[in-house]
């Protein structure tokens, strides 16, 4: 199914693009970060078709082949998109991945939606427990500053920030770890993303606090995390969201930067592969 239609409130919706490999197998959703698409999962959907999964992947809206409304970039409505591939779909039993921005999505849908559809949460590099630091939240790793660093850098040059932030995605310890091939595939991915949808997914991403999200959740959780990742830093994201999940799993991926499904693909899809089948 190439598109499912995801309704928030009585008179919006929005077309989703889907991506989905079929069959049988128990399913995964993969939810990804910003500012790419569900292409951004190609070193991923092999490897979990390979392990009999069924393997959906959809665009956020706002970003790659979904539409791209004026608004809704808020994380309830896109939760609740997330509810509508769901729904559509009829999936139940699901492991929901959420990558870097998609982490957010993970957290506030079974805030929202409860976890009568699924089976197990994976946060990969992902946002939660809350980025943005302020006096109730002193370890959040992201100042005011940087963030209106990012927002204006944005605004002034797309091209410009999204060669400067994929090298920063894509980097650790001063190297990049993927080839100058994929990281131009990365910035494809991201000038598919519309303005509004990216300036305001980054407000969502950079201020959304998830830290009573987290303790809704029961199912299992992995979190999965590069110790050298600098864009969302392990200590103060994967690191606070495996504290706040009882009984769930880190595992960190050494020397690996923020896009470490990429360029670590073979330790992260074992070790996704590993904990889907428990």
């Amino acid at each position: 199914m190439p598109e499912v239609t995801a309704h928030s409130g009585l008179l919006s919706s929005t077309k989703v693009h889907v991506e989905d490999s079929g069959g049988s197998g128990r399913p995964v959703v993969l939810i990804h970060g910003w500012p790419l698409s569900g292409e951004s999962w190609s070193e991923q959907v092999g490897p979990l078709t390979a392990a009999g999964h069924r393997v959906v992947a959809y665009d956020r809206r706002g970003f790659g082949r979904s539409d791209k409304p004026s608004k809704g970039y808020d994380y309830d409505t896109l939760a609740d998109d997330l509810e509508g591939v769901l729904s559509e779909l009829d999936l139940s039993d699901v492991t929901l991945v959420g990558f870097s921005m998609g982490g957010g999505e993970v957290a506030r849908y079974v805030a929202r939606h409860g976890e009568d559809r699924i089976h197990s949460v994976v946060f990969a590099g992902a946002v939660p427990p809350y980025l943005m630091q302020t006096d109730d939240n002193p370890d959040g790793p992201l100042t005011a500053d940087a963030a209106q660093q990012m927002e204006d850098g944005l605004k002034a040059d797309r091209t410009a920030f999204f060669d400067g932030f994929t090298r920063d995605f894509f980097t650790a310890n001063g190297e990049l770890k993927v080839t100058e091939e994929q990281r131009q595939q990365a910035i494809a991915l991201a000038h598919q993303s519309d303005q509004t949808a990216a300036l305001g997914c980054m407000e969502a991403f950079g201020t959304t606090d998830f830290r009573d999200d987290l303790t809704k959740i029961t199912v299992p959780t992995l979190v999965i995390h590069g110790d050298s990742d600098g864009i969302v830093p392990l200590e103060g994201s994967g690191q606070r969201t495996h504290e706040a999940v009882a009984g769930s799993e880190l595992v960190v991926v050494g020397g690996a930067p923020h896009g470490f499904n990429v360029s670590h693909a073979d330790e992260f899809n074992r070790a996704l592969v590993d904990f889907l089948a428990r």
